[in-house]
């Protein structure tokens, strides 16, 4: 199947077949945009050990999140807010306390397979 685009069809390739594949492999764009953006919530090391820590335990409070990841309530709350406007974790409130877990389960599935198999190695 010819998948190169109109607008590079005319660039020499070496392996045609697979160019070709590669474009099927990397899909629609807005799809690997919003990849690209999910691992950009993940590049901060703030964020990322919040988010080890949401997969490891389950829910926590912003008070226990910060004495967890060594950050201060503020910055463990701002955190959140962009974590949680990525649609990576969400609050449940109980009370007065709020406590967030991971709902993202593909991102869930890389904290297991990626960071969390290279602690093992």
């Amino acid at each position: 199947m010819h998948l190169v685009p109109s607008d590079r069809a005319a660039h020499r390739t070496i392996d045609g077949h697979r160019v070709c594949d590669a474009i099927a492999a990397i899909g629609d764009a807005g799809h690997v945009r919003s990849w690209a953006e999910r691992f950009a919530l993940l590049a901060d090391p703030g964020r990322l050990a919040l988010l080890l820590a949401l997969h490891e335990t389950g829910p926590l409070a912003v008070s226990d999140l910060a004495v967890a990841t060594g950050m201060r309530d503020p910055a463990v709350s701002q955190a959140l807010r962009l974590l949680r406007a990525g649609g990576l974790v969400e609050g449940e409130r109980d009370g007065r306390i709020v406590r967030y877990r991971l709902v993202d389960m593909s991102i869930a599935e890389v904290l297991e397979h990626g960071v969390l198999g290279y602690r093992e190695a």
